[in-house]
């Protein structure tokens, strides 16, 4: 198949999501196209069956914002023309369903009948899309798509309460490419602790955007409390708007040297497995693929019980769940493990399972691939 991707090409969890699909469906055989206004942050250029289209926009006195959707609308058109393309792919609802939607339509008017795919990704639904100025459009979006995916049950379920759509949705979970995504050997994992942790304390991670919904200041309100109990250290890796409240927040508790702001970073794969836990306080996830990356490097997360997280985490087994904004809780879940490194590797072996057999690019790419073959036998009908 010749597949177009259009994605937000940032440290989202959406841009990451479209960007690993792409690699993972080029690697089976399948020619991609990403159609955005940069290059997502994970391809390097070089991969095989991979191409990429820029979406520029113009910059007119007239035009106080920029018409990305537009732009975008346009270029998806012209790619999907001149490369064939079989379906268009597009991640996060706003504003790329209705810059697919608009796109089909012009291919249309040249005889050219090609679907769209749209997949549900958290915020797009729970955020954007639920404002009321979004809500209207999004739906259309969703209800015009040729196919609808959502990463989690939960956003599912929650989509088609709040929007009132009548569109049938397909739960394909987010995936983690479990080659990449791996434990270090003992020694390789020894000699990369010493860079943070030289007298071999223990290591925690905090992975995101750093916007107010993942609540990164929490990230180090809850080491804080650990710090009080032992020495460790904390990995914050990623930037955004809460980067400054987590360093004040680190300087405030005197932890400099122990909190290391790490910003973003191409090579998470191999910074994860040097942790013992990965901290996700989040106030909301549809998923939470950064704790699903850590416990595929065998790393357990202390998370929220909210969402789409239950989905992924089982309480006690895999990883530990507690109420939003409840620190000492976290707190106290990380140390009950750190001071109990026979519970801590079991709950470690079991988070590496749970990837390894629900959640591998080999075991998700598959569905991907049915339901665009579903999606194109529909459309091929509906067309003739």
């Amino acid at each position: 198949m010749k597949i177009g991707i259009t994605c937000y090409p940032t440290y989202g969890g959406s841009g990451v999501v479209a960007t690993e699909l792409g690699i993972e469906l080029a690697a089976s055989g399948h020619e991609v196209h990403f159609i955005t206004y940069s290059q997502p942050f994970r391809l390097t250029g070089r991969e095989e069956g991979i191409f990429y289209h820029e979406v520029p926009v113009s910059n007119y006195p007239l035009f106080e914002f920029p018409p990305y959707s537009l732009a975008l609308a346009s270029r998806m058109s012209d790619v999907a023309d001149y490369y064939k393309l079989d379906l268009l792919h597009v991640h996060y609802a706003i504003p790329h369903s209705i810059s697919a939607y608009l796109a089909k339509q012009m291919l249309a008017k040249r005889g050219i009948h090609i679907p769209m795919v749209t997949t549900l990704h958290g915020t797009d639904i729970t955020l954007v899309g639920a404002d009321q100025s979004y809500l209207p459009i999004t739906r259309f979006g969703i209800e015009e798509s040729d196919g609808v995916t959502s990463i989690s049950t939960y956003l599912k379920e929650r989509t088609l309460k709040e929007f009132r759509v009548h569109k049938e949705i397909e739960v394909i979970p987010n995936f983690v490419n479990c080659d990449i995504y791996e434990p270090l050997s003992d020694e390789a994992r020894a000699a990369g602790r010493k860079r943070f942790a030289p007298a071999g304390e223990p290591i925690l991670v905090h992975l995101s955007n750093f916007r107010p919904v993942k609540r990164a200041p929490d990230a180090v309100l809850i080491f804080a409390e650990i710090a009080r109990k032992m020495p460790a250290h904390l990995l914050l890796v990623g930037d955004g708007p809460d980067r400054s409240v987590a360093e004040w927040l680190a300087k405030r508790h005197n932890l400099q040297d122990r909190v290391h702001f790490l910003g973003k970073q191409n090579n998470v794969s191999e910074l994860l497995p040097l942790a013992d836990l990965m901290l996700m306080p989040s106030e909301l996830e549809s998923f939470g693929l950064a704790s699903l990356e850590a416990m595929a490097c065998r790393v357990p997360a202390i998370a929220t019980n909210v969402g789409g997280v239950p989905e992924l985490i089982e309480d006690g087994y895999n990883g530990r769940l507690c109420e939003v904004g409840n620190v000492e809780a976290m707190a106290e879940a990380a140390l009950e493990l750190l001071e109990n490194p026979k519970k801590l590797d079991e709950m470690a072996t079991a988070a590496r399972a749970t990837a390894r057999t629900k959640f591998c690019a080999h075991k998700i790419i598959p569905h991907y691939e049915k339901f665009y073959a579903d999606v194109l036998e529909r459309a091929g009908s509906l067309s003739g």
